[in-house]
């Protein structure tokens, strides 16, 4: 533990109108597994992505085993035994497993590809991690989960010194985060130096031994993870004390049924899921993976075909089972994968918040008012702390937390009244998760009705003023605020329905 591996000095980098990093010091050593850790938009990833060669440095030094490095591209880094697994999956989804862990490596015979020698050398690997897939299975036709073990995989083939993990247990079972942790200390005993960014600060006491601190880049410290608190890193990244990780929730539940959904059904995937939103309430559905929690929300917005039951908005039976008819009728859906269903990544934050819109600043020929359009989504902007060099940044440049703020402001814009919130603070920093649960209580009070699904306990029973939990399709049980905890969630999560 006391051989340094690598040590990164003073490193700055500047993007157009921004100072991402700013003197950033950074080390690992032989043996470790040492946190990165702070909010969204601290420049985590913008270290990580220079130290993988994706970015290149504008002042610094970086020294690996002794020596001065320069890093000009990913696979310089790749030489050098440095390996990065990506929050955001880079998998070619129309090759099979073996085919992306070896991608740009390929086994060959001769000049010919040797698919039976890539297939075992894959399989191997796969076994390492328990994982239970053919290597000459097609990557399009995995689950999430199992693409990201696919990511791990790849990263492992390389047989890195160094290897940094990007949020990676975001889309995780339990057993599959296990089984990780297995490898992760199989790989510290052979003396590799592990660099984990992850926001589930609990699960990094179990697997990091130091942290280091970063905020609006720049280097706050490094600490020993066992001998400081959860408060004191937290404290570290924000800035600030949270004397509570939720704010005070004063609940505006009111007796109006805003929404009902009456024995919703689809074949092998929904059985008679039935139950009403008040207005001025957060109604959180929990349950195990694929228990039909995003299922419900989909075929609500209407995402996804339904074979039979009703939704009624207000009363009135929804007339049309489509995406627009939704959205006209007042229901919003913030996605769980953002980045490939909630945003238009190469537009800008000002385009993504007005994108279903336009119609609202259009003149009878149709031409926009541009801008009034501007002027509302930078009012948004402001609201929501939206952090951007100015609203015609592209929304894929800006952090995690910044593009789920981008997608409440999509539809705070449209002023819609039923908002339903999927895995709504997935990969984003202790901060800005308590703002974003500050803006669904402002929305409560302000008469809108909330459906959150959230895989994280404390986060459902901490915002819900009611909790459906959900096994193999069906509603198995409903708590209300004050009889919910962990054990009643968890007992109704494995009823047979």
């Amino acid at each position: 533990m006391s051989d340094t591996l690598l040590v990164m000095k003073k490193i700055t980098k500047r993007f157009p109108g921004v100072l991402a990093l700013d003197g950033v010091n950074f080390e690992i050593r032989k043996g470790e597994v040492h946190a990165l850790l702070g909010e969204n938009g601290a420049g985590k990833s913008t270290l990580m992505k220079i130290l993988s060669g994706v970015y290149q440095k504008d002042e610094g030094e970086i020294i690996l085993a002794g020596n001065p490095i320069i890093l000009n591209g990913p696979l310089a880094a790749q030489h050098l035994g440095i390996s990065i697994i990506h929050q955001e999956f880079n998998l070619c989804s129309d090759l099979t497993v073996a085919q992306n862990i070896f991608i740009g490596r390929e086994h060959r015979n001769g000049w010919l590809l040797d698919d039976n020698k890539q297939n075992q050398a894959a399989a191997e690997i796969l076994k390492s991690l328990n994982l239970d897939i053919s290597p000459d299975t097609q990557v399009s036709s995995l689950t999430v989960a199992q693409q990201q073990m696919v990511e791990i995989a790849k990263a492992l083939s390389c047989q890195s010194r160094i290897l940094i993990m990007d949020e990676p247990t975001a889309a995780l079972t339990e057993s599959e985060i296990e089984s990780l942790f297995k490898v992760t200390r199989m790989l510290k005993a052979q003396g590799v130096g592990i660099v984990y960014i992850s926001h589930r600060l609990e699960e990094l006491a179990i697997i990091a031994d130091r942290a280091t601190v970063m905020r609006d880049g720049t280097y706050v410290g490094t600490v020993n993870y066992q001998d400081t608190t959860l408060d004191e890193l937290i404290s570290m990244m924000v800035g600030r004390d949270l004397d509570n990780i939720f704010p005070v929730h004063h609940s505006a539940v009111t007796e109006e049924v805003v929404l009902s959904v009456k024995n919703l059904c689809r074949k092998g995937v929904l059985n008679n899921v039935s139950f009403d939103l008040h207005r001025g309430e957060i109604l959180g559905f929990s349950g195990l993976m694929g228990a039909g929690r995003t299922e419900v929300a989909r075929a609500i917005f209407g995402a996804d075909p339904i074979d039979s039951g009703s939704i009624t908005l207000n009363g009135k039976q929804l007339a049309g089972h489509a995406i627009g008819d939704a959205i006209e009728s007042g229901i919003g859906y913030l996605t769980e994968d953002r980045k490939q269903e909630g945003l238009a990544l190469g537009l800008s934050v000002e385009t993504n918040t007005l994108l279903s819109n336009y119609p609202r600043f259009a003149n009878s020929l149709g031409v926009i008012d541009e801008a009034t359009g501007s002027t509302i989504a930078g009012q948004l902007s402001k609201r929501l702390r939206i952090k951007t060099p100015d609203l015609q940044q592209l929304a894929g440049n800006l952090s995690g937390g910044n593009q789920q703020k981008i997608i409440i402001a999509k539809w705070l814009c449209k002023d819609t009244d039923i908002l339903i919130f999927d895995e709504p603070t997935r990969g984003i920093d202790v901060g800005a998760k308590y703002e974003i649960y500050e803006l669904m209580y402002e929305l409560v009070r302000q008469g809108k009705s909330i459906i959150m699904i959230s895989s994280e306990l404390p986060e459902i029973l901490g915002l819900s003023d009611r909790i459906l939990v959900m096994r193999h399709g069906c509603i198995t049980g409903e708590l209300q605020r004050k009889d919910a905890n962990q054990q009643n969630i968890m007992k109704y999560a494995a009823l047979e329905g």
